[in-house]
């Protein structure tokens, strides 16, 4: 006997495009849904590789501090001994210490591990800015603030141990790779542009060593939380063949460069501390340099999205270029109107060539270090800069004491137009 045969489900109908006709005009609309994805952004790509976000955070929260302590022991020094000259002073040799110190760090953590040497480099850092805000707190002798400092210099490259990392997650990935050194260079810049705000909020709300105690246990927590992601960390190379990066094809020109913008980076925080100060706003200070941080943040951003063309020897001066002519607004802003808010304005601007240039600065040093020894290699990147900084610090704290805060911001233009000067000599001997 035959059977009936089952009725089929009826299968799901897609909605049919729609068509009208009104006067003279075709309209038509489609319904049906759309199952193409936009494929996922650089920057998702990047976060998706497998262990990036755990060491991400831990990294961030310890390099937060790198915008807090030196801003914290200017308004600390400066507010309890009265002398912006003292605290750039301060500030200046600590950084010069560091410049000593951390490329020998480094090596330790291309040989050992980052694990096994920033953890301890680290806590010990941590015990000399603790030194620091107990001798301004009982009101020691000026040396010791000098010596306390001093001690911060074994405070490891947060960002170097991150963007080596990713150079060892993405080896092979050039373009990847840009994007990481892009997301790298903005959450410097991030940390700048909260850090100096957090610090300033710390010190002048509650009391003035406050800055560098949040700032010291923000680092301790961060780094413990970076070196225990071991499966992202980099394997350790205890006897390596390569040569020194110092020694190096190119690198030297490149530390100088860096030597140059390091001092537009320290002659600017120091002389806008003090120009708010002569305003009257010195807890606005954090803010104004905030907003310059912003500027390089979302320029390093938009510079990580996209491709850019030539190589990085080619970029690097017009890089350089840039950031000198827009670091001559602020000049032309605090001498022409003494505008605090018109200042922060041209820092907001001024600030845009900053990431491009770090990141293309950065990649040129990633290229130019021998295999192996790529902390190293950046870490001695960011002793120039430092190195930079403590003379930028030193020379625009002496020109608000001894000319006016105005004044002072010639120093940041006449050290970039230096950098430039330095960035076009690699260039022509082809270096």
């Amino acid at each position: 006997m035959p059977q009936p045969t089952p009725a089929r489900p009826p299968r799901p109908t897609q909605p049919a495009p729609f068509l009208a006709v009104t006067a003279d005009t075709l309209v038509a609309a489609d319904f049906r849904p759309r199952t193409r994805r936009r494929p996922p952004g650089p920057y998702r790509r990047l976060l998706a590789t497998p262990g990036a976000r755990a060491f991400t955070i831990g990294n961030l929260i310890a390099r937060l501090p790198m915008g807090m302590f030196s801003v914290s022991a200017v308004v600390m020094i400066a507010g309890t001994r009265g002398s912006y000259a003292l605290a750039g002073a301060v500030t200046a040799t600590g950084l010069a210490a560091t410049a000593l110190v951390a490329p020998w760090t480094a090596r330790l953590v291309d040989r050992y591990g980052q694990a096994r040497v920033a953890v301890p480099a680290t806590l010990f850092a941590a015990l000399g800015s603790v030194a620091l805000l107990l001798c301004v707190r009982y009101g020691a002798p000026a040396w010791t603030l000098f010596a306390a400092y001093a001690a911060t210099a074994t405070t490891p490259n947060t960002g170097g141990m991150a963007r080596a990392r990713w150079a060892h997650l993405l080896k092979g990935d050039a373009d990847a790779l840009h994007t990481a050194n892009s997301f790298e260079q903005a959450t410097d810049e991030l940390c700048f542009m909260l850090g100096p705000v957090l610090a300033a909020f710390l010190c002048t709300a509650l009391f003035p060593e406050a800055g560098t105690l949040v700032g010291v246990v923000l680092l301790v927590t961060g780094m413990l939380l970076f070196a225990a992601r071991r499966s992202t960390e980099p394997p350790a190379r205890p006897r390596p063949t390569a040569k020194a990066p110092l020694r190096a094809p190119g690198i030297p020109p490149l530390l100088v460069v860096c030597l140059a913008m390091g001092g537009v980076f320290g002659a600017m925080e120091v002389v806008t501390i003090a120009f708010a100060d002569a305003q009257g706003h010195r807890a606005a200070a954090g803010v104004v340099l905030a907003l310059q941080a912003a500027g390089s943040c979302a320029a390093g951003l938009l510079y990580g999205a996209i491709k850019p063309a030539g190589p990085a020897e080619h970029r690097l001066p017009w890089c350089v270029a840039a950031m000198t002519a827009l670091l001559t607004l602020p000049l032309l802003a605090a001498s022409l109107s003494g505008s605090l808010p018109l200042l922060a304005l041209t820092l907001l601007v001024g600030g845009m060539a900053t990431a491009p240039t770090m990141v293309t600065t950065m990649t040129l040093v990633q290229h130019r270090t021998p295999e192996g020894r790529l902390n190293e290699g950046m870490t001695l990147a960011v002793t120039g800069l430092l190195g930079g900084i403590a003379c930028g610090s030193a020379a625009g704290g002496w020109t608000v004491e001894h000319v006016s805060p105005t004044a002072a911001y010639g120093v940041p233009v006449t050290a970039a137009a230096l950098a430039l000067l330095l960035a076009l000599l690699p260039t022509r001997r082809s270096l």
